[in-house]
C-alpha cells in the first residue's frame, strides 16, 4: 500500500476499519480473534478498531456470543445515499422534460444541516452561461427550493431555523422571520415558492415540493432564470409546470 500506510498511520487505520466492515458484511458475524487473524494484527488492535466502529453504531455486538456484526449505523449511511441516488435517478428524465418545456435551468435540492443542498441540475436550452449549483449548500430563506423545504418542516424544526439570524444577500432578501413565515403559509397554500432577486439581483426562481412514499416532503424542484425572462406575468405558468414535474417525481418515488 505504499509509504502512506506505515504502522499505525491514520490511512492504515481507515483501511483496516473498512476491511473490518467488509469481513462482517461477508461473514455475517465474527469475533475479535477471527478479525485479528484476517487483518494480520494483534487482538488488541482488532479490538480497538471494532470498539471505535461500535461507538459510531457501524458495528454491533452480539452479546451472548461475543461476536460482532454490522450495526444499524450502516443503514443510516446507506439510506441517505440510496434516497439521494433514487431521487436523482427518478427525477432526471422529468427535470429534462421540464427544462425543455420552460426553457430554464432546473435544480433539485434536499435539506442538509439547515441548508438547501443542491443534488442535481439540468440546464435549460436558453441558459446563456449556467452556474453549476450541484453540491452547493444555499440559504433556505433566500432560495425558492429552500422556502419549500422550510414550508413543510415540522414546527419545532422551523422555529429553530427562524430563530437563527437570517443573512441578507440583496435588498430583497427576506430577513424578517415574521414576513418569511407569512410567505411560507402562502407557499403551503398555493403549492409553490418564489424568490425574486433575493439570492442575487436578476435571478428569479420557482420551486415545488417532492414527496416520498409516506407523503413527507423530501426535496424541492425549481426552475430558475433571469428575472427579465421569468417576469411576474410568466411566473404562475412556470410554477404550474414545476408543480407538475414535482408531482411526477413524487409519483416515481412512490407517493400517492
Amino acid at each position: 500500500m505504499g509509504n502512506s500506510s506505515h504502522n499505525g498511520s491514520p490511512v492504515q487505520s481507515v483501511d483496516r476499519a473498512v476491511t473490518v466492515l467488509e469481513i462482517l458484511a461477508r461473514a455475517g458475524e465474527a469475533g475479535v480473534t477471527e478479525i485479528a487473524a484476517e487483518l494480520g494484527v494483534h487482538k488488541s488492535t482488532a479490538f480497538r478498531l471494532v470498539t471505535a466502529l461500535e461507538n459510531r453504531g457501524l458495528v454491533a455486538q452480539n452479546v451472548d456470543r461475543g461476536k460482532y456484526r454490522l450495526g444499524v449505523g450502516i443503514l443510516r449511511l446507506a439510506g441517505a445515499t440510496t434516497a439521494r441516488l433514487d431521487l436523482v435517478q427518478e427525477s432526471r428524465p422529468v427535470c429534462e422534460a421540464l427544462a425543455r418545456e420552460v426553457g430554464e435551468t432546473i435544480n433539485i435540492a434536499v435539506l442538509a444541516d439547515g441548508e438547501a443542498l443542491y443534488v442535481d441540475q439540468v440546464a435549460g436550452p436558453s441558459a446563456l452561461q449556467t452556474r453549476n449549483w450541484v453540491g452547493q449548500r444555499l440559504a433556505l430563506h433566500a432560495t425558492s427550493n429552500g422556502k419549500v423545504l422550510l414550508a413543510y418542516l415540522a414546527p419545532h424544526l422551523l422555529a429553530e431555523c427562524l430563530a437563527r439570524p437570517l443573512e441578507r444577500y440583496t435588498d430583497h432578501t427576506l430577513v424578517d422571520a415574521v414576513r418569511l413565515e407569512a410567505e411560507l403559509v402562502d407557499t403551503r397554500a398555493r403549492g409553490y415558492a418564489t424568490t425574486v432577486d433575493e439570492l442575487e439581483i436578476g435571478l428569479t426562481a420557482v420551486a415545488a415540493p417532492v414527496r416520498n412514499l409516506d407523503g413527507a416532503v423530501v426535496a424541492a424542484v425549481s426552475a430558475s432564470g433571469p428575472s427579465f425572462r421569468l417576469t411576474p406575468l410568466r411566473v404562475p405558468e412556470v410554477a404550474e409546470a414545476v408543480r407538475r414535474c414535482a408531482d411526477e417525481v413524487s409519483r416515481r418515488l412512490g407517493a400517492s
